[in-house]
């Protein structure tokens, strides 16, 4: 028996430790966030803190224009070049990130334009995030160069550095400015982790490259609008609730969506440990390999996020009276409990989406699922709040996550075991 685990950790000790390594960073950069989340939901009243999550809403809206899967893409083409042509690798950086800054300025100036006739009096909150929308894709894009690269150890060490440092002014910059004390911890935060980055990785040279550009953004377009797609069917629902005047609520949809966003981490991080080994293994068309991993970290994930929903049923009413109390109330709890089951949902589909079907260049199945179920998503969800009010969100998203996370699981492994002669 001890043979047969050593065995097996030898056979897994690469995707092990790099696991470990990149659940450090992922912990070290979103733990931050979150801190700041769950300091704004002690420290503001719940209308301000339903306005928080409705500005950042907003932002991160902007923030997937600013991207459209330009880091996503960047992870690939360096893991791919990293094997196959070097010189190419080292131009990556440089592309990627000119094509970031032109997309990020015709974002910038146009939520300058339209912005205050749109958001009116929470324009400024808007405006106070702008820098972000240039920040938070670079950081993704450096973070998929160290992903590409497998640097999963310096990738951790740097986030959990930066995470630590900055908790020095999170508090009091909260605790003293309140709403805008938080917006600026998130601008401080993501300048720092930019700065950090970019020290720790300089190899790469500023040679412009037209045809790794297109390469690079055919593909990211792809991911881009798939992106746009999960948008519609996850943070879009805040931005519904907004438009109907219910702030407050949007407060306890935040909550709620942040603890699984948390939850659902683990699941990511292993997604994109293993997705550098998918694409290898793509690139040499050993499909059979892929569907046995395919399984294999199906049933996996299927076990952990169902004793993840079992925690969370038993535990989550105790931890919100006793750190949360002002938002301890049925609506809240009885909102969790119906969604639970997406959440073993979506982390199968995590594993689905981020490690098997864009590391293996089928993005466009993402994208095609995303927009579709996305599209249906705003339409349920108007109706539902129509008629229902908040309890219509919650209904909505249950419906829609779980037939496009099932659906979506299923037909990956079809179009795998097809690929096998």
């Amino acid at each position: 028996m001890k043979n047969k685990l050593k065995n097996s950790y030898n056979t897994h000790k690469e995707t092990i430790h790099n696991f470990i390594w990149r659940a450090l960073q992922i912990f070290g950069q979103n733990g931050i966030t979150f801190l700041i989340f769950i300091l704004c939901a002690k420290l503001l009243t719940p209308y301000d803190f339903g306005i928080y999550n409705y500005v950042l809403a907003i932002i991160f809206f902007l923030i997937i224009f600013g991207d459209f899967g330009i880091s996503t893409a960047t992870s690939k083409y360096v893991a791919e070049y990293n094997i196959t042509d070097k010189n190419k690798l080292k131009s990556v950086l440089f592309n990627s990130g000119i094509v970031i800054l032109g997309l990020t300025m015709i974002i910038t100036i146009l939520t300058i334009i339209i912005g205050p006739w749109y958001l009116k009096e929470k324009y400024i909150y808007v405006l106070g995030l702008l820098p972000l929308i240039f920040m938070a894709p670079m950081t993704s894009l450096y973070d998929g160069v160290y992903r590409g690269l497998k640097k999963f150890r310096q990738l951790a060490i740097i986030s959990l550095i930066v995470g630590f440092f900055s908790l020095s002014f999170v508090y009091i910059l909260i605790k003293t400015y309140g709403l805008i004390g938080a917006l600026i911890a998130q601008n401080l935060f993501y300048l720092i982790l930019l700065i950090a980055l970019g020290f720790g990785y300089r190899e790469f040279n500023f040679k412009w490259n037209k045809e790794l550009i297109k390469e690079i953004t055919k593909y990211s377009l792809i991911i881009g609008i798939a992106n746009f797609g999960y948008y519609l069917f996850t943070r879009i629902n805040t931005l519904i609730l907004g438009h109907y005047n219910l702030i407050i609520e949007i407060g306890y949809y935040e909550l709620i969506n942040k603890i699984f966003m948390i939850l659902i981490i683990p699941f990511t991080i292993l997604s994109q440990v293993i997705a550098p080994n998918i694409t290898e293994l793509y690139s040499k068309s050993e499909f059979k390999k892929i569907r046995s991993k395919y399984i294999l970290y199906t049933l996996f994930s299927l076990v952990i996020s169902t004793i993840l929903a079992l925690l969370i049923w038993l535990i989550f009413p105790i931890i919100l009276k006793f750190f949360l109390s002002k938002y301890y109330n049925p609506i809240v709890i009885h909102s969790m409990n119906l969604l639970l089951i997406i959440l073993i949902s979506q982390c199968i589909s995590t594993i689905s989406a981020i490690g098997f079907s864009t590391s293996s260049g089928h993005a466009k199945l993402n994208m095609y699922w995303l927009l579709f179920f996305g599209v249906s998503n705003i339409i349920l969800s108007i109706l539902f709040v129509k008629n229902l009010g908040f309890i219509g969100i919650i209904y909505s998203t249950i419906i829609i996550k779980f037939l496009s996370d099932i659906t979506f699981i299923i037909y990956y492994y079809i179009k795998i075991k097809n690929c096998i002669k």
